[in-house]
C-alpha cells in the first residue's frame, strides 16, 4: 500500500525505534528489589510495556506483590521507579536495525516527523539524544505531555492541528495495538511493525493499513518526497 498523500510521519518510539526494554527491565527490578520483591524477567517487561510507566509498575506490582496495590500504594512507589529508570536509561537500549538511516532519508526527502509516545516526555527527549536521533523530530510528544495519551487519538488530533494537516497526510508508525487504535481514532493511515512490544499478538489482528517485518520497508510505503505535492 502507497500512502501517496502523507507529508508528515509520526513514530512510536519503545518497540519501533528503540528496543528500550532491557533497561525498563532493569529499572523495574531495582524497584522490586527494593520493595522487598521477587524480580522478573525481561520476557516479563516485554508483555508489561506500551501503557506509560505507571502503568508497567502497576503490572509488576500485581504480577510479584504480595498484597493487593493500591493507587495510593502506586503513587509512593512512583518516584523510586523514575529514579531508578534515570539511571538504568540507557545502559542497555539499542537502536533496532535501519532506524537512524531511515530517519535520516525520510528527513531528507521533506518528511515533518514527530515522536509520540507513551513514555514520559523527561525520558523520550534524553534516549532521542543518546541515539543522535533528536535532531530528526520536529515535535516530541511524550505520554505526560497532553492530558490523554495513545491510544486515545488526543496526540494525533494535537499534530493535526500544530501543522494544519489534512487526516490524509499524516501516517502513524508502531508497534502496539495502541498505536493502531489511536491512528483510526483520529482518522489517520497507520503502519504496524511486527518486532516490537505487541502484549504477544499479531500485530496484522488490529487492523493496520499496512504490515512492515523490518523498520526499512517503511521507505516503500512512502516513495515519493512531499514537495513533489505541492
Amino acid at each position: 500500500m502507497a500512502f501517496s498523500t502523507v507529508t508528515a510521519i509520526a513514530f512510536d518510539l519503545d518497540g519501533t525505534l528503540i528496543d528500550s526494554v532491557p533497561d525498563l527491565a532493569a529499572a523495574t527490578n531495582a524497584l522490586l528489589v527494593e520493595l522487598g520483591f521477587d524480580t522478573c524477567s525481561e520476557d516479563d517487561v516485554r508483555s508489561w510495556v506500551g501503557n506509560g510507566a505507571k502503568k508497567l509498575v502497576e503490572r509488576a506490582l500485581t504480577a510479584k506483590a504480595t498484597q493487593v496495590t493500591d493507587e495510593q500504594y502506586l503513587l509512593q512507589v512512583m518516584p523510586r521507579f523514575m529514579q531508578h529508570y534515570q539511571y538504568n536509561l540507557q545502559q542497555h537500549s539499542r537502536l533496532y536495525s535501519g532506524v537512524g538511516e531511515v530517519l535520516a532519508e525520510l528527513k531528507q526527502a521533506g518528511f515533518r516527523l514527530a515522536v509520540v509516545t507513551n513514555k514520559p516526555y523527561q525520558f523520550t527527549v534524553p534516549l532521542l539524544k543518546a541515539f543522535a536521533l533528536d535532531a530528526l523530530f520536529d515535535v516530541v510528544l511524550g505520554g505526560d505531555s497532553l492530558q490523554k495519551m495513545k491510544p486515545d487519538p488526543m496526540p494525533l488530533n494535537h499534530l493535526l492541528d500544530h501543522w494544519q494537516l489534512s487526516t490524509e497526510a499524516l501516517l502513524m508508525v508502531g508497534d502496539s495495538k495502541n498505536d493502531i487504535f489511536a491512528a483510526k481514532s483520529a482518522g489517520i493511515s497507520v503502519i504496524g511493525l511486527t518486532y516490537g512490544y505487541n502484549y504477544g499478538e499479531d500485530i496484522s489482528l488490529s487492523g493496520p493499513n499496512a504490515v512492515c517485518e523490518q523498520f526499512s520497508e517503511i521507505l516503500a510505503h512512502v516513495s515519493h518526497r512531499p514537495n513533489e505535492m505541492e
